[in-house]
């Protein structure tokens, strides 16, 4: 009797064992898990500035003439994908821009916070 209740403990005592290593393995799986996305989430932010980066300059300042409504479209488009509130504001700030002086600032303003966005 004695033989078979320490038999039941010992089984016992391994089992709940096995379930507090389970359990802190599944916390520390979903933490990695939960630094994945975020890890992937910013690198599809860059990728997106870097693409609205890419068409701004091909379009707006390598661009002869004035920029067609379909490409101004692209390129709105193309910043609220970006999905960022401080980029989407400074891009507005372009658009709103009255003088030339304005739109060099609004610019450059703009791609240097693209690229900051990027490099962090």
């Amino acid at each position: 009797m004695n033989s078979s209740r320490l038999f039941i403990i010992i089984v016992i005592s391994l089992l709940v064992a096995g379930n507090v290593y389970l359990g802190i393995m599944l916390v520390l799986e979903k933490k990695e898990l939960s630094e994945a996305r975020e890890h992937l989430r910013e690198q599809e932010v860059n990728e997106k500035s870097l693409f609205f980066a890419s068409l701004f300059i091909d379009k707006v300042l390598l661009g002869e003439g004035e920029v067609s409504f379909e490409d101004r479209l692209k390129l709105e488009n193309a910043v609220r994908d970006i999905g960022d509130k401080e980029i989407f504001d400074q891009w507005q700030g372009f658009v709103k821009s009255q003088s030339d002086k304005d739109v060099q600032v609004s610019v450059a303003r703009m791609l240097n916070l693209l690229f900051d966005k990027v490099s962090d």
